[in-house]
């Protein structure tokens, strides 16, 4: 097996942004080289107490995406046909809109190929249990141990394409959506991905739990996800389509259904999202939105603010936002 490699060199301040813009290309799974010293966490999570001394960090991050080449050479992506040069280009477009509002270094990309390589599961193996407050959160391949038992625990294998809990935006979900969940909580997860955040909103004691991807990949995520939690397949109804500009999923999700509904999602997506999800906000019903770089907070602010809601909450972790806002209980 043959794979397309993409490796754009950059700097490390804009790892997760980059990452997070391509994967709406299409593009997932990045491998990551830095020169960033790993924290006392990543250290946990990797069962290391002492690491030898390496390279200062200098800044500089490389970082590669992998796409599979078929038998005649064609590559694939978002399961449409694809050319290199193709996926260059909108590479080069994605890393010059970032451009206009932040620093992304260099920006270069090259293009190489490589043989048969297990990437997609080779750093599985510095993937470990860990917690989110009180909240467990295990890959198949651990046990829980006996201390852990009455803990609520999520089972939940890192993929290619889909968040495992670990990212400070969706521990900023996470909590606000404990924070505002009851027993009566219909809630509407956009751009679920794993599913991981309406899952928990079920296992929390959510009523019903509906979530929409752009990625059909997100349905066999989802689905799996719920089995190894135990959720009922009628307690999550999946949908894939583009909540924003496709009416037919706008009907389908239905208007002013939800009590909570929740984004976690890059700020220039959440601009155009806000307007057309509170129509889908019971009077009274929370808005969750995270997936916000630090400098982009007032953006979404304002978009917020601009579509009728109000702002109840402002939350933070590293260099990670979460705007909290709630719909009026009344029509004015």
């Amino acid at each position: 097996m043959k794979w397309t490699k993409f490796r754009i060199k950059t700097i490390t301040e804009a790892e997760d942004i980059i990452i997070s813009t391509l994967y709406d290309i299409g593009l997932e799974g990045a491998q990551i080289e830095d020169k960033v010293p790993l924290t006392a966490l990543e250290k946990e999570q990797m069962f290391v107490d002492i690491l030898p001394e390496g390279p200062e960090d200098d800044g500089i991050a490389y970082l590669s995406f992998f796409v599979e080449e078929k038998e005649d050479g064609s590559l694939e992506v978002n399961g449409m046909p694809a050319d290199r040069d193709t996926i260059v280009k909108q590479i080069k477009e994605e890393l010059d809109g970032l451009r206009l509002f932040m620093e992304i270094g260099e920006g270069s990309v090259t293009v190489s190929e490589t043989e048969d390589i297990d990437w997609i599961n080779n750093w599985k193996q510095y993937f470990h249990q860990f917690y989110i407050d009180d909240l467990l959160v295990i890959p198949s391949w651990e046990t829980v141990r006996p201390e852990d038992a009455d803990k609520k625990i999520l089972h939940i294998d890192p993929g290619t394409a889909f968040g495992t809990g670990m990212h400070e935006t969706t521990q900023l979900c996470i909590r606000q959506i404990r924070k505002y969940l009851t027993s009566e909580t219909e809630i509407l997860d956009v751009g679920t991905g794993s599913g991981i955040l309406a899952i928990l909103a079920l296992m929390y004691g959510a009523k019903h739990a509906v979530g929409t991807d752009l990625d059909p990949c997100a349905v066999e995520a989802v689905a799996q996800n719920m089995e190894s939690n135990g959720i009922a397949k009628d307690s999550f109804r999946m949908m894939i389509g583009n909540i924003i500009t496709d009416k037919d999923v706008q009907d389908q999700v239905g208007y002013e259904c939800y009590d909570i509904v929740v984004a976690n999602i890059l700020a220039d997506v959440l601009v155009p999202l806000t307007p057309v999800i509170v129509r889908q906000m019971k009077k009274g019903g929370i808005y969750i939105t995270s997936g916000i770089i630090d400098d982009k907070e007032q953006t979404v602010r304002d978009a917020v603010e601009a579509a009728g809601l109000e702002i109840v909450e402002v939350t933070y972790q590293g260099e990670w936002v979460s705007v909290t806002a709630r719909k009026a209980s009344q029509t004015p």
